[in-house]
C-alpha cells in the first residue's frame, strides 16, 4: 500500500511539474520594438526606460558602429529621417553623435548605456544593423556577463545580414541567435540550423499556420515584427507564435492576458 501511495505522489508530482513548465515554455513573450517605438523616440533611454515600465519580456535594439569605434544604438544608416542631422552614422564620432536628438528630443545612446540602464532585468535583442558590429557586440556583452546582474541567457543577437550573424556565432557559441527576415521564413531554417540559432525572426505578414508549424517542427521559435494592430496581434497569438515584437507593448499583453 505504502508502495502504490509512493507512485502516486511521485507521478501527481512529475504531472504537476510537466504541467508547469508547459505553461512556463508556452508564454507568448511581448517584446519592446527599439523599446516603445509607439509612445517615445525608438532606441533611446526614455524609449527602453517605457518599454520596461510597461512590462516587457525583452526588447529590441539596434547597433551600428561608429568611426570611433563605439557601438550606437540607431536603426537608420543615416541621420536625416530620425534627427536634424544629416551623414552616415558609421562615419561619425561618438562626440559628432551625441550633438544630434531623436525627433528633437532624446540623444541617441550607446548599447553601454542601454545596458547599464537594463541591468538584466528583461532580455535584450540586439539586431546587428551596420558591418563590424559582430566581434565588437561579442566583447561589450562578455564584459557584462561578468557583472552580478548579466547572463548569456539574458542577451540573443538578431540580423538581417546573415553574413554577420555568421560572424558573430563563429566568436561567441553562448549567446543565442535570432535570424531575421523578410521573404519566405521557410528559407530561413537552413541558415538556422547553420548558426545553431534558436528562432526565427519573420514579417509577420508572411506568416500562416502552415509555415509556421514546419518552423516549430524544425525546433524553432518564431518572433514576428513589427506587430501593432490589434487584430494582427490576435492573429499572431491564435497561429501559436512565440513572442511578438511590436511598438505597443501594452496591446500585446492585453491580448495575450
Amino acid at each position: 500500500m505504502r508502495s502504490l501511495i509512493s507512485i502516486s505522489v511521485i507521478t501527481i508530482m512529475t504531472m504537476l511539474t510537466t504541467s508547469s513548465c508547459a505553461k512556463k515554455d508556452s508564454k507568448i513573450l511581448t517584446i519592446g520594438h527599439r523599446g516603445a517605438k509607439g509612445h517615445v523616440a525608438e532606441n533611446t533611454i526614455a524609449s527602453i526606460q517605457k518599454a520596461m515600465d510597461l512590462n516587457v519580456d525583452a526588447i529590441e535594439i539596434d547597433i551600428f558602429k561608429c568611426a570611433t569605434g563605439e557601438l550606437v544604438v540607431f536603426h537608420d544608416q543615416t541621420l536625416e529621417k530620425l534627427t536634424d542631422g544629416k551623414g552616415f552614422i558609421e562615419q561619425m564620432s561618438l562626440d559628432s553623435i551625441k550633438q544630434f536628438r531623436v525627433l528633437g528630443k532624446e540623444p541617441i545612446p550607446t548599447l553601454n548605456e542601454v545596458m547599464d540602464l537594463i541591468d538584466g532585468r528583461v532580455q535584450l535583442n540586439i539586431e546587428l544593423k551596420g558591418a563590424q558590429t559582430a566581434e565588437l557586440t561579442s566583447k561589450l556583452i562578455n564584459t557584462y556577463f561578468e557583472k552580478a546582474n548579466w547572463d548569456s541567457k539574458d542577451v540573443f543577437i538578431s540580423s538581417f545580414n546573415w553574413d554577420e550573424l555568421e560572424l558573430f556565432y563563429k566568436v561567441n557559441k553562448e549567446v543565442a541567435i535570432a535570424v531575421l527576415t523578410e521573404d519566405d521564413p521557410l528559407d530561413a531554417i537552413p541558415v538556422a540550423k547553420t548558426l545553431d540559432a534558436f528562432a526565427i525572426n519573420p514579417d509577420y505578414q508572411t506568416l500562416s499556420p502552415q509555415n509556421i508549424k514546419k518552423i516549430h517542427k524544425a525546433g524553432l521559435k518564431i518572433y514576428p515584427w513589427t506587430v501593432n494592430e490589434p487584430e494582427n496581434i490576435a492573429r499572431m497569438v491564435e497561429f501559436g507564435v512565440d513572442g511578438i515584437i511590436t511598438d505597443f507593448p501594452e496591446r500585446v499583453q492585453e491580448k495575450i492576458n
